[in-house]
């Protein structure tokens, strides 16, 4: 008998405090400043670094709680067919999208409700950059489209807060249409002689930038966000130049015209309603 492997041990493992006793992810590593932030203060400052200010990526669903204050009706999206290309890279495109369905509880990538901003109703459509980084997909098409219809259908201001790495790949050329489609939904809110607002968070790049979160009425934006359509490193290739150090973030735009307003993420749900109130 060996009294280390059978008297000892076991007690030591009995002693010891169970992996599921303990809370996961109590402090997150602010990206900008590195600093270790414990959750529930970082949930108290709406996800922006107390420190330097930085503010971090949160999902589709809290951006609706916030903005909302808590109170706001989901629309169900129309489904589509998954994997409608076979897709297969090192895992299968299905196996993907059930993957990031259990990680996030969100179907896709975006999500879509209406309710009130301080008072003011809206429709808002919120991307959720930890599905599949955001990307563009046949689902994002359908739910941009359902949410400008249900815009148009309820005669609310519709806002969408874009996080996004663009198209997504594993779709090929069905992900490319949903740039003119998202295109002609925001159309039809124009048409309907309403407020179309974006949001650009970090990051917002690809298909997306280049389709309906450049066309607002206003664009408003979060401090020091990504904002671009190909990579830096890439234009710096292709161009060989240097660009600037704050090339492609929420100030450079805002410099160049591309972008009417930065926002601290505390100010947003106060801006929006005045932007409402006097566009309406």
């Amino acid at each position: 008998m060996n009294w280390i492997t059978d008297y000892v041990r076991p007690k030591l493992e009995k002693m010891s405090t169970k992996k599921s006793d303990t809370p996961e992810n109590l402090w997150n590593k602010c990206p900008s400043c590195e600093q270790m932030l414990f959750h529930r203060d970082l949930e108290d400052n709406l996800h922006v670094c107390p420190h330097c200010d930085h503010h971090l990526r949160v999902s589709g669903k809290k951006r609706l709680e916030f903005l909302f204050e808590g109170a706001f009706t989901e629309i169900t999206l129309p489904s589509v067919k998954i994997d409608p290309l076979k897709f297969k890279d090192t895992k299968k495109y299905t196996d993907r999208i059930k993957s990031y369905r259990q990680q996030t509880d969100q179907d896709d990538a975006i999500i879509v409700g209406h309710g009130k901003i301080r008072g003011q109703s809206a429709v808002v459509a919120a991307f959720d950059f930890r599905f599949m980084g955001g990307s563009m997909g046949m689902a994002v098409g359908e739910g941009i489209v359902a949410a400008a219809e249900t815009a148009v259908k309820l005669n609310f201001p519709l806002l969408i807060v874009s996080a996004s790495g663009g198209a997504r790949m594993q779709e090929g050329m069905l992900s490319l249409m949903q740039m003119p489609r998202t295109t002609v939904a925001v159309q039809l809110v124009r048409e309907a002689k309403l407020p179309y607002l974006v949001l650009l968070t970090d990051p917002t790049t690809g298909g997306v930038s280049a389709s309906f979160a450049m066309l607002g009425d206003v664009t408003l934006a979060e401090p020091k966000a990504t904002i671009g359509f190909a990579g830096a490193r890439v234009i710096q290739e292709t161009i060989r130049e240097k660009l600037p150090a704050n090339f492609q973030t929420s100030e450079y735009l805002k410099d160049h015209g591309m972008v009417d307003i930065i926002v601290h993420r505390k100010d947003l749900p106060s801006i929006i309603r005045k932007l409402i109130e006097h566009l309406t």
